[in-house]
């Protein structure tokens, strides 16, 4: 599978309306992380997955995501001494797309960053008014390098 998406910061000042959604909350691990591949355990509310990322070729990269079960997730985490990130995640309908909208936690706490999966690399999409800055091609902003800061 590819994933081909964008991501953006966020002014949460500019969304009023986001205690309209209910939030996932997702918890998540990385048991490989390197520049070239990454192995993510990620809880989101009461399911687990583990997934493998390439790196990226322009906006897209290979993905391949499985569902296991939650408990094995918690181990993992807890037996492998892994460090997590943890955040709440808003999905957003704009103008006919699914934005997801992540409010981090911990020693991220401010940190807000919308996400938006396409279908091709130039397919267009309107830009929401609470969008502050494309960051797509910043490497700081991904989550298993914002994990480090953490």
């Amino acid at each position: 599978m590819v994933e081909i998406e964008r991501k953006f910061l966020v002014n949460s000042n500019n969304l009023e309306d986001i205690n309209n959604y209910t939030p996932q909350l997702i918890l998540q691990a990385y048991l490989m992380n390197e520049e070239a591949r990454s192995v993510r355990i990620r809880i989101k509310d009461e399911k687990a997955f583990l997934t493998v990322k390439s790196s990226m070729s322009g906006i897209s990269r290979l993905e391949y995501e499985y569902e296991i079960p939650v408990q094995d997730a918690y181990e993992m985490i807890e037996k492998l001494e892994l460090k997590t990130l943890s955040k709440k995640r808003y999905d957003i309908p704009y103008e006919g797309k699914l934005w997801e909208v992540d409010f981090f936690e911990g020693k991220l706490e401010g940190l807000v960053l919308a996400e938006i999966e396409l279908k091709s690399e130039d397919e267009s999409f309107i830009i929401p008014e609470w969008i502050d800055k494309e960051v797509t091609s910043d490497p700081q902003y991904l989550n298993a390098n914002l994990i480090d800061r953490q």
